[in-house]
């Protein structure tokens, strides 16, 4: 870890040293971190989203700091939430795909995973390897997490409650996220029952059924809604650990398919965007209204935002906490998702190829407005580049302590609180053994991709994305020594993973 300049640990221990009324109870900020899912770079009024509204989000923002050029660790969610957590990037850290286990079972069956939790859940970590939580639980934060987990099975080694978490309530299981009416959520170590009938995944709509008649579509909006459930526990760990310093992972599902939204926002958006096509596809959920239940589904996010900032604000911490909204991967483009239709990763592609699940802007570039207020100046825009994996080493520098030695990342700190020239990474790196196995470097304006290197190549894609942001012109030929460089940087980052689906033999793995 970087070393923290003399001045900047003065000021540090002014601003934690006391909160808005002068007292002294809270020494050290507050931290709530919300990663939504599969939201795009484009997709917030704060980025030019034109047709979803994100007023709270935006505010965020607008009292705050917007940053340009935020990466995630990985282009889907499991291996993105590793990077974030552990602080370890995609050629060193155990988790690098999706992997959902099946070797155990019927681990896509709603029933036998209700029925048997051996069947839920993804690969865990290892013992070995530490969380953000556990830093901070270490020193002195009560620590929770309400939302998708993904990073262990509720039998492993590798559960919120294990890996530094006081309170989790949530989702323990990707898969079982594929709807927002679960059988069941999970509260710590326990099964939370919902009052939901089991409806398979990737159901359609009743042989016969007419798609335009709202009556068809009953299956697909039950009883008890997940997002509200895992949001009041958020709010009540905030209103619970307002006198003790605290951090809160609020790993939302939103927006990821299946499309399902309240009602109260759905109605709005078929009022905005009039008359469309149903959705009645083989993947997800159907939907009558696909546009409008999709901005619903993000606007009710927004609206979840400004609930947790009005509660900051009623219990007296929100002058000392510091909010952080991001994003773990770009847009999807499956499940009745129609990301052209509101340019979801503007001004990057956002279709299959381009966005989520591909090492591309589009898939990797998100947006991440933080808010602390006092310390991180008002409306400022920053083109500093930072990545999932330094948020291990910003939270250490929050707390003026070493990072974990499994730590690849660099804190970005000094650009929250408007500091001039602050340190940068001499490059990103992303490895991703999915969609055919890709790998990327950006270094400087650089940016290196290979592609389908399952398939046997090595073939060097290069850009430049101050002259070519969208990834339009390979100009590998023009650069030998570019070539070079990354082609060495791939070889330095590369580790053998432990987990062979991961494995990639053109790499010599």
């Amino acid at each position: 870890m970087k070393t923290i300049k003399p001045f900047l640990v003065l000021f540090l221990f002014s601003v934690f040293a006391c909160t808005k009324d002068g007292s002294t109870s809270l020494d050290r900020p507050n931290i709530i971190y919300i990663l939504a899912d599969d939201l795009g770079y484009g997709e917030l009024g704060v980025y030019g989203q034109k047709l979803i509204e994100t007023p709270n989000i935006d505010a965020l923002a607008k009292n705050g700091i917007k940053f340009t050029q935020h990466y995630s660790g990985a282009p889907v969610c499991a291996p993105a939430r590793c990077m974030l957590l552990t602080g370890m990037h995609t050629g060193h850290a155990p988790i690098r795909g999706n992997d959902e286990w099946a070797s155990r079972g019927a681990v896509w069956n709603l029933d036998s995973m209700a029925a048997n939790p051996n069947l839920e859940g993804q690969r865990p970590l290892p013992d070995s390897i530490s969380t953000i939580a556990q830093l901070l639980k270490e020193n002195g934060y009560a620590t929770g997490i309400v939302g998708k987990w993904g990073l262990g099975a509720p039998l492993t080694n590798s559960i919120p409650n294990t890996k530094g978490f006081d309170m989790f309530c949530g989702y323990n299981c990707q898969r079982m996220a594929h709807t927002y009416y679960p059988p069941h959520l999970w509260k710590n170590r326990e099964k939370l029952v919902l009052n939901n009938k089991i409806v398979p995944l990737n159901s359609n709509l009743a042989e016969g059924a007419d798609a335009n008649d709202p009556k068809s579509y009953t299956d697909f909006t039950l009883n008890d809604y997940a997002p509200d459930i895992m949001h009041q526990e958020a709010l009540k760990f905030i209103i619970e650990n307002k006198d003790t310093p605290f951090f809160l992972y609020y790993a939302s599902p939103v927006p990821h398919v299946p499309l399902q939204a309240k009602e109260k926002w759905v109605k709005y958006y078929q009022e905005k965007f009039g008359n469309e096509e149903p959705y009645t596809g083989n993947s997800y959920y159907p939907n009558r209204t696909p546009n409008a239940t999709y901005a619903a589904m993000i606007s009710y996010l927004d609206e979840q935002v400004g609930e947790i900032v009005a509660t900051l604000k009623e219990e007296g911490t929100y002058e000392n906490t510091l909010i952080i909204f991001t994003s773990d991967n770009g847009p999807t483009y499956t499940g009745g998702v129609n990301p052209e239709y509101f340019e979801s990763a503007q001004p990057f592609e956002p279709q299959y190829g381009r966005g989520k699940g591909f090492v591309y802007e589009g898939g990797i570039r998100v947006p991440m407005v933080a808010s602390w207020p006092g310390h991180i100046k008002a409306g400022t825009v920053s083109d500093h580049i930072s990545v999932f994996y330094d948020v291990m080493a910003t939270i250490a520098d929050i707390l003026n302590v070493e990072a974990p030695k499994q730590s690849d990342g660099l804190s970005f700190l000094p650009a929250l609180l408007g500091e001039a020239n602050p340190p940068e990474h001499d490059y990103l790196y992303w490895e991703f053994p999915e969609y055919k196995g890709q790998q990327a470097i950006r270094k400087g304006d650089w940016k290196a991709i290979r592609q389908d290197i399952k398939g046997g190549n090595l073939a060097i894609e290069l850009y430049n994305l101050k002259t070519d942001l969208t990834e339009q012109h390979n100009i590998a030929a023009e650069h030998p020594e570019i070539i070079k460089e990354m082609e060495a940087i791939f070889i330095k980052e590369h580790t053998v993973p432990a987990i062979n689906k991961f494995k990639m033999a053109a790499l010599g793995d």
